[in-house]
């Protein structure tokens, strides 16, 4: 029996017939499976490996049967498959949907393969090609440096960097001369771009195209040929792109890289867009524990189960399992949405900090008592009496992004005071145009002179509003 299967029998007997609901038993499991992201996975077959892997991609081109045949070579060989997994630095921050495919790349990781984290200083300047992307501007030398200082720490919890790489495609690209880009460009028919369904939308209508979004693709598939990559990792967005590497590496006298490619996973609103940092519905590496905890605790229980597949290491049999749990009534939904945000908060901050993040948050929304919540952050009306309510918010307690973002809150009736004494609570809903008016003139509506704490709570973010010094 592999040390897999062995974490996965002992896991089961938990979720078997345990009570999900007691954090003794939660805490039980979640060491169990925060455990397998360091596993050792070596003691797997080539075959299980390739499955494994598959199991959560959605694309695995050529084969699963091609994967395993190229593990098996490289053990005869005595070398570890190269793995490589591309991201261009175009923001500070990486969310959970980054995530997911370098958590394959762990478990390639921990098959024993070697993994190539590259970072695209070149193609981030490049930006969005076509001009038309505010996601993806093109990026200067200052820009670059600013988002890449944090990068390598984000994804450590899921990546061994002393047993990694952290390469820069400016390494090669930068010495790249015209006739080899010519003998590349010379064989690449165009009809390999032109399968891009927004290319070919864009023609229909009469719009043009610049050398500069065709060559896009043949620059990123130079780095499978700098490093002479085996597997590549992408979103399934990618998945032309990833092509294209196949393409020029066969060009270059290489074998074709396999390609993996996993879903790109939906934003935490659950309005079926995707996880995105400029639509507000995504989840930071760097974010606390607290707030990690509670932004997976407000998504739809239509997510739970792809969350559990996409972000932890969970096997299918232990996924269906719990759903089963949740559909014959045994597991409650919150229960096991409370394992999910556990799972994350363990996977950056540790053990410990879910444990933490667990009982805070049943402290604050589950006992409805603010008074037994920690680490509150304070607001104290002697020095920020005379400040706006949304400036207050937005830029002293950085609960929201934007006035706007407070505006809307207040309309969904998600901005209160909330006066609790002895456990009972009186609740003031504010409306948008609160806002305006300074924390000194919304909280005297509540009478300055009651008895109790005063809380200012902006959906599920709650200050102490401190009345004296």
């Amino acid at each position: 029996m592999s040390r897999l299967s062995e974490s996965v029998s002992r896991a089961m007997n938990i979720l078997d017939t345990a009570d999900l609901s007691y954090d003794g038993v939660v805490y039980d499991l979640l060491a169990e499976t925060t455990a397998r992201r360091s596993l050792d996975l070596s003691d797997l077959t080539a075959r299980e490996q390739a499955e494994l892997i598959a199991g959560r991609s959605l694309n695995l081109i050529p084969s699963v049967d091609g994967l395993t045949a190229a593990i098996e070579k490289a053990a005869a060989e005595g070398r570890p498959l190269v793995v490589k997994y591309g991201i261009d630095p175009t923001s500070p921050d990486v969310h959970i949907g980054h995530a997911v495919p370098i958590i394959i790349a762990s478990r390639f990781q921990r098959m024993g393969h070697h993994v190539v984290f590259i970072i695209g200083d070149v193609t981030a300047k490049i930006g969005d090609p076509s001009g038309r992307s505010s996601e993806r501007p093109a990026l200067t030398d200052a820009d670059i440096a600013g988002n890449l200082s944090t990068y390598q720490q984000q994804v450590t919890p899921f990546i061994d960097f002393a047993r990694a790489d952290l390469r820069f495609n400016g390494e090669w690209l930068s010495e790249i001369r015209l006739p080899q880009l010519v003998e590349i460009m010379s064989r690449v028919p165009v009809s390999m771009s032109l399968q891009r369904e927004d290319f070919r939308t864009r023609l229909a209508e009469g719009q043009g195209l610049s050398l500069a979004e065709f060559m896009y693709s043949i620059v990123m598939a130079l780095d499978s040929v700098a490093i002479t990559a085996d597997v590549e990792l992408g979103g399934v967005d990618q998945l032309l792109n990833l092509q294209m590497c196949r393409k020029v590496m066969e060009i270059s006298g290489q074998k074709p890289e396999f390609v993996i490619t996993t879903p790109l996973i939906e934003g935490t609103d659950g309005t079926g867009a995707k996880m995105s940092k400029s639509k507000g519905n995504y989840v930071g590496l760097t974010a606390s524990p607290d707030d990690v905890y509670g932004r997976l605790m407000s998504i739809p229980d239509h997510l739970i189960e792809p969350y559990l597949q996409l972000l932890t290491e969970w096997t299918d049999a232990e996924i269906r399992h719990i759903a089963k749990r949740r559909e014959d009534g045994s597991a409650h939904p919150m229960a096991i949405k409370r394992l999910l945000a556990g799972e994350m908060v363990a996977a950056l901050h540790g053990l410990e900090a879910a444990a933490a993040a667990r009982a805070e948050f049943t402290a604050r929304f589950s006992k409805r008592s603010f008074g037994d919540a920690k680490n509150l952050p304070i607001v104290s009306l002697e020095t920020s009496g005379g400040t706006l309510l949304g400036a207050l918010i937005t830029d002293e307690l950085g609960f929201a992004e934007s006035i706007k973002a407070v505006r809307r809150t207040a309309q969904g009736n998600g901005l209160r005071l909330v006066r609790e004494v002895n456990g009972d609570q009186q609740i003031l809903n504010l409306a948008e145009d609160a806002v305006y008016q300074s924390l000194r003139e919304v909280v005297a509506t509540l009478a300055q002179n009651g008895d109790g704490q005063v809380y200012l709570k902006v959906g599920r973010k709650i200050a102490l509003v401190q009345m004296s010094g």
